[in-house]
C-alpha cells in the first residue's frame, strides 16, 4: 500500500574558496598558481522516519582541495613550451542515520551481531519484497578518499601552414577505499514460508515473513579499508594545417597508457574460470599485483575539417576515439572485494515447510551457516565473519577476466553553420557515438531456471557449485547514441539575445553505468541472455528543446530610459539584465521489473521484467487520482510470470515513458561598480519560476503495492539570491 507520506527538509552547507596568483618575469617567462577548496555537508532524510527508517544517503560529507601551478615560456616567435602540476585530495564520505546509538545486537541481543559505534546503530537492513527497505542502507557506510598527482608537459610549433602540438602527461592516483557492505547486516524477506498451503500470491506474505523472523537471506560483511593505486601516461601528436584558404584540417593521435588497478599490499585475488579458484596477486609486474594483463595498445586517432564553403556558410565534421581507464562502479569492480581480505558471506535458506531446499530450524550458534534455518531474531551464527570458517559458496566473488581490454567511445559529427540574415546564425548537426567493449556488470555463476516440477535452492543450480555469486565486470556493454542537433541564435539590437537548442535523439545499450541506474533499470546484465538486454538507454529522451533569452534592460546611463540619472539613481535602477531559460524534453524512460521470489531466482544481480499482455500505460481517460498519487501504468496489462522456469518476462528494457518536463527559469542580474578594483555582482533566479507541477516517473515494480503509481514530482518553484565581491 502507498500509505505513507513524508516531507522531510534536506540541510545542504556548501562552502567554496579559490585564490589565484599569476606572475609575469619579463616578455618571456608566466607563471601561475591556484588554490581551491570545497566543504560539502548534506543531510539526506530517509523516506521512513525513526529508528526503523534511514534507507538513504544519510550524512554525506565531502571535502575537496586542489593546487595548481604552471609556466609559459616561449622560446621564439614560432615556439612555446608550457608546464602544468595539479595535485588534489578529496574525502567523500556518508554515514547512516543514528550510527553510534544503540545498536539492535544490544537492544534485542541478538547473537554476534556488530555493535561497532562507527556503523552500527538504528535497524539495519529489512528488505520485504515489494514494499520500501528499512533500516541501514545497503552501501552505508563508505568512503572514497583519491589523491590524484598531475604533471603535464606541452610543446607548441608554428611551420608555415602548420602549428604542430606535442605533449606528455602523467597521473598517479591513490584512493583510501571503505565501501564494503553491509558491516551492519541485511535480511531479505522474499521466500512466502508464510503463504497459507492452497491460497493466491501477494505481498503480504512477504510481511509475514517478516513479522515471524523467517527471513531468506541474511548477509554481514567485516570492516576493511584498501588503498587502491593505479598509474597513467599520455602521449599526443597533433597538427592544425591550414590547407588552403578555406579548408583547415586538425589531426592528432594520441597513445594512452593506464595501468589495471592494484593494491599496494597486494591483497586482492581474482577468479581463474580454468580451475574455478580465486588466485591472490602476488609481488613482481602489473599483471601479478593486479589479476589483469595491462593492456597497451590503445592508441587514439582523431581528425576534424573546417570548410567554409561562402561568406555565410561553414561546413565542420570530426570523428574521435576517447578510452575509458578508470572504472569505479562502488565495490563491485574491486577485486579486494574478494577472499581472504574481505569477508561478505551471504546466506540462501529456507524452512522443512518449503520443500527439498528446505532445512530444520536452528538451536545454536555454533551450527554451520546454510545447514539449519536461522530466524532473525537468531542473530549470526559464531565465527561468521572468520576467513578461515567461511565457505566461498557463501560468499561473492568479484572477478574481472584476465585479458580485460580497455574499453574507448567512438564519437562523430557533421555540422553546417549557415548565416540567414544579420545577426542570425543557424547550426544543424549529425551527431554519433558509440562505446564499445564497455565495463557492465552480471553473475558470471548464475543459476539455471527451475523446472515447473522442481523447487531447488538458488545455489543447488549455480554451474559452479564450490562458488555462490561470482560478479563479474566485463567489456561486453555497448552503446549507440544518433541525435539530430539544431541552435537557432539570433543577436538583437538594443541587448536582446536568443538562442534556441534543439535535439531530436534515440540511444540504445545493453546496461545503465553503474550508480546511474534509475526507475528500475540496471547496471547488471542477464549473463545468459545478454542480446534480451538490448533496449533504449536509461536516459533516452528523444525531444529535448531548450529556449534562452537574455536581455539587458533599457534602463540607465547611456540607455533607452534614464540616460539622465544621477549616479545613485543608476546604481540601483540601471544596469540590470533579465534571462530566461525554458526546458521541454521527454519523459524518462521507466523498466518494468518485478521482486521474484527466491524459487523463480537465479541471482540477484540481474533485472526480472514481468510479461507485457497490453499496452502498459493507462489511457490518459482512464487515469485516477488520490490525495496521495496519480495511476499511471495499467496493472491489467503487466502481469508476474507463473512459470518458475521462465523467470525472464517478456517486457522489454525500458519501454515505458513518464511525463514530459516543463520549465521555466528566471534570473536578474546586476554588477555594481564601487570603486574602480572593486564590484558587488548581485544574481537572483527562479527555478521552475511558473511553478509548474512536473510528475516523477512512475513506480514500474510489479511486485510492489503501489506500482504503477506517480507519488511525487519535481521541485516546485525555488528562489535563489546570490552576492559576490569581485576586486
Amino acid at each position: 500500500a502507498n500509505n505513507l507520506q513524508t516531507l522531510p527538509k534536506q540541510p545542504t552547507d556548501i562552502d567554496k574558496a579559490d585564490i589565484r596568483y599569476d606572475q609575469y618575469f619579463g616578455s618571456k617567462l608566466t607563471v601561475f598558481g591556484r588554490y581551491s577548496h570545497r566543504l560539502s555537508n548534506i543531510v539526506v532524510p530517509a523516506s521512513i522516519p525513526g529508528p526503523s527508517g534511514g534507507n538513504s544517503n544519510g550524512n554525506i560529507y565531502v571535502k575537496n582541495w586542489q593546487a595548481a601551478g604552471g609556466a609559459t615560456y616561449t622560446l621564439s616567435t614560432r615556439s612555446v613550451l608550457e608546464f602544468r602540476m595539479a595535485v588534489g585530495k578529496s574525502i567523500n564520505s556518508k554515514l547512516p542515520w543514528f550510527v553510534g546509538t544503540t545498536s539492535i545486537g544490544e537492544r534485542f541481543n541478538l547473537p554476534n551481531a556488530p555493535r561497532d559505534p562507527r556503523f552500527t546503530g538504528g535497524v539495519n537492513g529489512q528488505g520485504i519484497n515489494g514494499f520500501t527497505t528499512m533500516g541501514v542502507q545497503g552501501s552505508n557506510p563508505q568512503f572514497q578518499n583519491p589523491l590524484v598527482i598531475n604533471p603535464k608537459l606541452n610543446y607548441s610549433l608554428l611551420l608555415g601552414k602548420h602549428s604542430l602540438k606535442a605533449g606528455y602527461e602523467y597521473q598517479l592516483i591513490n584512493t583510501q577505499i571503505d565501501d564494503f557492505n553491509p558491516k551492519y547486516g541485511a535480511d531479505t524477506y522474499s521466500g512466502r514460508f508464510s503463504k497459507v498451503p492452497g491460497s493466491a500470491n501477494d505481498n503480504e506474505q512477504f510481511v509475514a515473513d517478516f513479522l515471524f523472523g523467517a527471513r531468506s537471506n541474511y548477509q554481514l560483511n567485516n570492516a576493511v579499508v584498501v588503498n587502491y593505486r593505479q598509474r597513467m601516461h599520455f602521449l599526443y601528436l597533433a597538427d592544425d594545417w591550414k590547407a588552403t584558404r578555406k579548408l583547415t584540417i586538425n589531426a592528432g593521435l594520441r597513445y594512452e597508457y593506464a595501468t589495471p588497478q592494484y593494491l599496494d599490499d597486494n591483497k586482492l585475488s581474482n577468479f581463474d574460470p580454468a580451475s574455478n579458484t580465486l588466485v591472490p596477486a602476488k609481488a613482481g609486474g602489473i599483471a601479478d599485483r593486479s589479476g589483469i594483463n595491462p593492456d597497451r595498445n590503445n592508441f587514439a586517432p582523431r581528425i576534424g575539417i573546417a570548410y567554409t564553403a561562402n561568406s555565410k556558410t561553414v561546413i565542420r565534421s570530426a570523428y574521435g576515439i576517447s578510452y575509458i581507464h578508470f572504472n569505479r562502479m562502488g565495490g563491485e569492480n574491486l577485486l579486494a572485494y574478494n577472499l581472504p581480505n574481505v569477508v561478505n558471506p551471504t546466506i540462501d535458506q529456507a524452512p522443512l515447510t518449503a520443500g527439498a531446499a528446505g532445512v530444520p530450524l536452528c538451536t545454536s550458534t555454533a551450527q554451520t551457516p546454510g545447514t539449519c534455518f536461522r530466524t532473525t531474531l537468531q542473530g549470526y551464527p559464531d565465527n561468521f565473519l572468520s576467513a578461515a570458517n567461511v565457505k566461498q559458496i557463501n560468499v561473492r566473488a568479484n572477478y574481472i577476466p584476465k585479458d580485460y581490454k580497455t574499453s574507448f567511445v567512438q564519437n562523430w559529427h557533421f555540422t553546417v553553420q549557415r548565416e540567414l540574415g544579420s545577426g542570425l546564425v543557424l547550426d544543424l548537426a549529425y551527431v554519433g557515438s558509440h562505446g564499445n567493449g564497455l565495463m557492465i556488470l552480471a553473475d558470471y555463476n548464475q543459476a539455471t531456471p527451475n523446472t515447473v516440477d522442481t523447487n531447488l535452492s538458488l545455489q543447488a543450480r549455480r554451474p559452479i557449485q564450490n562458488f555462490g555469486l561470482i560478479q563479474i565486470a566485463y567489456g561486453e556493454g555497448f552503446l549507440s547514441y544518433h541525435g539530430l542537433q539544431a541552435k537557432l541564435e539570433k543577436r538583437f539590437s538594443k541587448g536582446l539575445y536568443m538562442l534556441n537548442s534543439f535535439t531530436w535523439s534515440k540511444s540504445i545499450d545493453n546496461a545503465s553505468g553503474h550508480l546511474e541506474a534509475n526507475n528500475g533499470d540496471n547496471s547488471r546484465a542477464n549473463f545468459r541472455n545478454l542480446a534480451n538486454d538490448k533496449g533504449v538507454t536509461g536516459y533516452n529522451q528523444p525531444l529535448n528543446n531548450t529556449t534562452t533569452l537574455l536581455y539587458d534592460l533599457p534602463f540607465g546611463r547611456n540607455k533607452q530610459f534614464g540616460s539622465g540619472w544621477n549616479k545613485a539613481t543608476d546604481l540601483v535602477l540601471g544596469g540590470w539584465r533579465l534571462s530566461g531559460i525554458n526546458t521541454m524534453n521527454s519523459g524518462s524512460a521507466v523498466n518494468l521489473t518485478y521482486s521474484p521470489s527466491s524459487d523463480f531466482s537465479v541471482s540477484g544481480s540481474p533485472n526480472y521484467r514481468p510479461n507485457l499482455i497490453g499496452d502498459p500505460v493507462l489511457p490518459e481517460g482512464s487515469r485516477f487520482s488520490a490525495p496521495s498519487y496519480v495511476q499511471f501504468l495499467n496493472p491489467a496489462t503487466v502481469t508476474l510470470p507463473t512459470n518458475r522456469s521462465q523467470p525472464f518476462g517478456s517486457a522489454g528494457r525500458n519501454v515505458v515513458k513518464g511525463f514530459g518536463l516543463y520549465q521555466m527559469d528566471l534570473g536578474l542580474h546586476k554588477d555594481f561598480i564601487l570603486t574602480e578594483r572593486f564590484k558587488l555582482s548581485f544574481r537572483t533566479e527562479a527555478f521552475n519560476a511558473l511553478n509548474r507541477t512536473n510528475f516523477a516517473p512512475p513506480n514500474g515494480n510489479r511486485s510492489s503495492g503501489s506500482f504503477g503509481q506517480i507519488n511525487a514530482a519535481y521541485p516546485a518553484r525555488q528562489l535563489q539570491f546570490g552576492l559576490k565581491l569581485l576586486f
